[in-house]
């Protein structure tokens, strides 16, 4: 039972902060070391990888007209503002891609509680949004060498305690991308790759690589997903709204708080 009631904070914690720039891998370990949920690098990466796909199939039911329309252009094999929106997709999963496959074990070594370095990439988020919120706003969309940039921003975002959405949004302010395409193609741009994730763990077996029981795993995965349709209704019209400086002074907040508990 304890170890179910974790994996529902920890779906929670998943869907409240994913579609928010305060980075959900780094709360997901944030809640994990200092609720004392267990210190395996292995399932604590899987559990992270299944709260992920949670959130992105909220996000695909969310923006299920816009992925239906997606869809059908690629199917009429025209070349239009829809099929150019999914080559731009395509481009940015490849820095992505590149650094999960040549990269795995390294990544995994981060999921293994590391409260300082969680704590330093939230700071290096905050401050991202600080500049990105000083960005000069303009109507550009966002083009080829664009979606190549955003999607090394969502490469380096792995690293947990920098935020996904913060990171790529940013990037996309930053290169001159308005704040409700950069919203949308941020957070379409991570489903294919997240679920493309899955199918390889499921093709290579690495899905009974873990010792987490199947009952905590879909009581997260179901938390997050619940959490996540209602917090992406809410939190995306936020993230376009709002100005990102005040999550910056979160993120920076709450690693100076993390460090300050850890040390002492």
């Amino acid at each position: 039972m304890e170890a179910i009631l974790q994996a529902i904070v920890l779906g929670i914690v998943q869907g409240l902060t994913e579609f928010l720039p305060i980075s959900s891998s780094g709360h997901l370990e944030l809640a994990r070391f200092y609720l004392d949920m267990g210190d395996n690098a292995q399932d604590n990466l899987f559990m992270t990888v299944a709260l992920h796909a949670a959130t992105a199939l909220s996000t695909v039911l969310v923006f299920r007209k816009e992925v239906g329309i997606l869809l059908q252009a690629l199917f009429r094999l025209s070349w239009n503002e829809e099929t150019r929106f999914v080559r731009n997709i395509v481009v940015s999963m490849i820095p992505a891609g590149l650094v999960g496959l040549l990269l795995e074990e390294q990544i995994s070594a981060l999921f293994d509680r590391q409260i300082p370095l969680v704590s330093l990439m939230l700071m290096l988020t905050g401050v991202l949004l600080f500049w990105a919120d000083r960005a000069r706003q303009n109507n550009r969309p966002v083009g080829l060498s664009q979606a190549w940039w955003i999607g090394i921003a969502q490469a380096i975002a792995i690293i947990p305690g920098i935020s996904r959405s913060g990171a790529t949004i940013g990037t996309a302010l930053l290169l001159g991308v308005d704040r409700e395409r950069a919203a949308r193609f941020s957070f379409l741009m991570v489903v294919p790759l997240i679920l493309g994730k899955m199918l390889l763990d499921i093709l290579d077996g690495d899905v009974s690589n873990h010792s987490i029981g199947w009952m905590p795993l879909v009581a997260g995965f179901a938390a997050a997903f619940l959490t996540g349709v209602l917090a992406c209704v809410w939190m995306i019209r936020l993230v376009r709204r709002s100005k990102l400086w005040v999550f910056a002074l979160y993120c920076v907040g709450i690693a100076s708080l993390s460090l300050f508990v850890y040390y002492s």
